[in-house]
């Protein structure tokens, strides 16, 4: 073997060697907002039982009927079997983000996917409760304000009830998506922006 294979083989290592080095900077760059994700996971887990603690309990705040009582812990009830679904889904897949090998590609590229399905199982939980409150708060006016709301019935047209409905969608929807992105979406952005990194190189 001559001088120069010895060289060009040297110069072929120290090219992988720095590959290496900067996809292991890349990885590490992606562990930041994947703790900073887990970290809000925790908190929203603990907002959402305070949440369900103080839903169970808003009855006794407003002198609701017997059986305004029962309609509300019926509705409740269904908000916490859809929260206890999602609660399943949710803690299993924090649990499991412990267990991955943070220095590899393919780990991060897992978490990126199912923290995104997490992301939207979460949205249509909000949307769900959201629904269903206003269902509960339809049939609380029926209820318990049935001469209130038989006025106001009479004085509305079908066209703003419908547009109020609308409107009231629009704005669940948009509170949900923003909310949302604040919380974890711009986060995985991050992680997704190294994986991006990472396969461009490869």
């Amino acid at each position: 073997m001559n001088f120069d294979d010895i060289k060009n083989e040297w110069n072929a290592e120290n090219v992988e060697e720095t590959n290496i080095s900067e996809n292991m900077l890349k990885i590490k760059k992606a562990r930041t907002p994947i703790d900073i994700i887990r970290k809000k996971m925790k908190h929203e887990f603990n907002y959402q039982i305070a949440a369900l603690i103080f839903l169970a309990v808003i009855p006794y705040f407003f002198s609701f009927s017997a059986n305004m009582n029962l309609t509300y812990y019926t509705f409740y009830a269904i908000i916490c079997g859809f929260t206890a679904y999602y609660f399943f889904k949710f803690y299993k897949f924090y649990k499991n983000s412990y267990d991955m090998s943070m220095d590899s590609r393919k780990s991060i590229l897992w978490f990126f996917y199912e923290m995104k399905l997490n992301i939207e199982l979460y949205k249509a939980l909000t949307y769900i409760i959201g629904f269903i409150c206003l269902a509960f708060f339809a049939v609380y006016l029926f209820v318990e304000k049935a001469s209130v709301f038989a006025r106001i019935l009479s004085k509305l047209s079908p066209v703003y009830l419908i547009l109020n409905c609308f409107i009231s969608i629009l704005i669940i929807g948009a509170i949900t998506e923003l909310w949302a992105w604040y919380y974890y979406g711009k986060y995985l952005k991050r992680v997704k922006k190294v994986v991006d990194e990472l396969d461009f190189e490869n």
